[in-house]
């Protein structure tokens, strides 16, 4: 073969050799934004819910869901939407945050809340509040207007007043469904306490790149000493870092605190390499179960990927991406 014609054939070769490889696919885009959301994780059972109470919570999911999105595709900050869906689920009496939390052994209401921005790492909460309607939003004023990290109790309530934030009578937060329980739960006092009931929170990628995550519950079912957990708890319930992942926690808040499970998912991504599911997939399939520890979470990354794991028969739950239609789920069926 001469030089010449060799080299008319080499690409021609080439060609030939690249169609037989396995070509790797192009990677995913990063969407320009995605907000998820819970409403929290526990004995949900498909066989114990009415075909109509289950069509009230898809739709107030959907909502909130809604109410976040609407503050991202119009280029609003990811604290904004997170604001916004959980502001939402506060007013919704289906779920154990705001109005319709579940009572305190006194059958009051003690209402915890957090919020973390993942582009500065700051971070604000609030725990046993009362008189606060929204304390998600206390939880942002803690962050925004003062020195602190966290506020509790009747100290919280009065700052958030002082900072023009709606105050309402505890009755307000007590619905004829969670009287019903605490009463029943009264009579059950050894078993009272171990009962866990739901919280909500949202986590947020907004068009920026930046991460955002609260949370906000009622706590506990007659729940007394003071009681907080992890709910407010910046690392435990919640947390956000841009480097990362945005992380709000819902279930058994005692395990969550002892195993810093929102920082935990972080810290596994950023130092141990982990994707995302592989993060929080661990700390909620391997690490809590053991232990005793029953939950879930949701979780987005910086690249726009979410997961949304759990190891109870239930978590209401859902999503949204950029320019992809909203997705809800409560039980084991995936998101749709």
């Amino acid at each position: 073969m001469t030089r010449l014609s060799y080299l008319l054939l080499l690409p021609l070769a080439c060609m030939l050799w690249a169609c037989g490889q396995t070509q790797a696919p192009p990677p995913s885009e990063k969407p320009a934004y995605v907000l998820a959301i819970h409403g929290g994780a526990g004995t949900i059972r498909k066989d114990l819910m009415t075909e109509e109470k289950d069509v009230a919570y898809r739709a107030s999911l959907r909502a909130a869901l809604t109410a976040g999105e609407e503050v991202l595709k119009n280029g609003g900050d990811a604290m904004d939407a997170v604001i916004a869906a959980i502001t939402l689920m506060e007013d919704d009496s289906l779920f154990n945050s705001g109005r319709g939390a579940v009572l305190t052994s006194e059958g009051t209401a003690e209402l915890d809340a957090s919020i973390m921005d993942g582009q500065s790492l700051n971070a604000g909460s609030v725990a046993g509040v009362k008189t606060i309607k929204h304390p998600i939003l206390a939880a942002r004023l803690v962050m925004d207007s003062s020195v602190h990290v966290m506020m509790a109790g009747l100290g919280a309530d009065t700052y958030g007043e002082m900072n023009g934030l709606e105050i309402v009578d505890n009755s307000y937060f007590i619905t004829g469904r969670r009287k019903q329980q605490w009463e029943k739960k009264q009579e059950q006092e050894s078993t009272a306490i171990k009962k866990k009931y739901g919280t909500v929170g949202a986590v947020a990628l907004d068009q920026n790149g930046n991460l955002a995550a609260g949370t906000s519950t009622g706590g506990m079912t007659n729940k007394r000493f003071g009681r907080v957990g992890d709910a407010p708890i910046i690392g435990a319930g919640t947390y956000a870092d841009n480097k990362s992942c945005a992380v709000s926690c819902t279930g058994h808040g005692e395990y969550f605190i002892r195993n810093v499970v929102a920082y935990q998912s972080a810290a596994q991504m950023q130092f141990s390499g982990k994707s995302l599911e592989e993060a929080t997939n661990h700390i909620i399939h391997e690490v809590l179960p053991p232990q005793g520890g029953t939950g879930g979470l949701i979780s987005v990354d910086k690249d726009g990927h979410v997961n949304l794991p759990f190891n109870t028969s239930g978590m209401f739950r859902g999503f949204v991406k950029a320019g992809e239609p909203i997705k809800v789920a409560i039980y084991e069926e995936e998101p749709k």
